[in-house]
């Protein structure tokens, strides 16, 4: 398990059309990868910024962690709504970490993540708004991520320090009450038709 990528982003206007009407919206959804060491603070990576902090950000969303198992899915989901081919990178989910090795069905909340001299400790899965779907480029894709189950975590910061590419990821067990995946389950429980099986 380690850490693929580092990304964060500024605020930044993006577009969202609902019927057939546009406008645009700030959103700190777009994430760059960031070379070298990077400060991870109590409000999360160093740089980055979110628009709304009734929903990002914050201590218990200080970090947003997403792994890049899932990327295949993402490409090949728009592949088979927009029709072309796409190449996502490290960061295209809106996340701060982009990791290998570790996925919600792994995670608990309480459970904490070694990274270096950085520990972060699981507080939720992602709730994916219409910006998420504004960003993918397809309306249903809010329901892709819930129905899929590949939301990433938010991560609050236990220990600040620096992390960068290819640091080790620690996995270290908290009480092991409320899994990750089972959060996902219920929160789509008899709430949307299926998109695919």
């Amino acid at each position: 398990m380690h850490i693929l990528s580092v990304n964060r982003g500024k605020v930044a206007p993006l577009f969202v059309s609902e019927n057939g009407v546009s406008q645009s919206v700030i959103s700190g959804i777009r994430k760059q990868t960031v070379e070298g060491p990077v400060h991870i603070g109590k409000l999360g990576v160093e740089g980055d910024e979110q628009a709304d902090l009734t929903v990002h950000g914050g201590l218990e969303k200080a970090v947003y962690l997403y792994p890049y198992e899932h990327y295949e899915f993402w490409e090949n989901t728009l592949l088979n709504v927009l029709k072309k081919p796409t190449q996502l990178t490290p960061g295209a989910m809106g996340e701060n970490l982009t990791t290998l090795g570790i996925t919600e069905n792994d995670l608990w909340v309480g459970d904490r993540i070694e990274m270096g001299e950085v520990l972060l400790e699981v507080t939720e899965p992602r709730a994916p708004c219409y910006k998420f779907a504004a960003r993918m480029g397809f309306r249903h894709a809010v329901k892709h991520m819930l129905q899929s189950g590949f939301t990433g975590v938010y991560l609050k910061v236990v220990t600040q320090g620096s992390v960068q590419a290819k640091v080790n990821i620690t996995l270290l067990p908290g009480p092991r009450e409320v899994k990750i995946a089972d959060i996902n389950g219920r929160r789509l429980k008899g709430r949307q038709r299926d998109l695919f099986p």
